[in-house]
């Protein structure tokens, strides 16, 4: 029973790799930059966790801040995924720059909240 299911695991890693390195590459960068920004937000609730929350509006600021720029990264992968048919209509160079400016506002935000 353990060794079924641990083949089937592998078997199933090893689908989801191929069907993943078949993915473009401006998605693998945007991939990336999602997994970096959920990683920095659990690097700040581990230190937190460890050290206090003192400045707790910098911990809130830099956690949402993280959250929110891998919110608008994924909504980016989204909208540049060709097999997504959703959002054929929009070119790239126009969901590149909502995702800037949905940037730029979220940091004016957080740096409002910062106080």
């Amino acid at each position: 029973m353990v060794r079924s299911t641990t083949k089937d695991a592998q078997d199933l890693i090893r689908a989801l790799w191929s069907a993943y390195s078949a993915t473009p590459t401006n998605l693998k960068i945007i991939d990336h930059y999602v997994a970096f920004a959920v990683f920095t937000a659990l690097i700040q609730v581990v230190y937190v966790a460890l050290v206090g929350t003192f400045p707790f509006n910098s911990f809130l600021s830099g956690v949402l801040s993280c959250v929110g720029t891998a919110v608008l990264a994924v909504s980016l992968r989204i909208q540049l995924n060709k097999e997504n048919k959703e959002f054929k209509d929009i070119a790239p160079e126009r969901a590149f720059a909502d995702f800037v400016l949905c940037n730029v506002v979220l940091h004016l935000v957080i740096m409002n909240f910062l106080g």
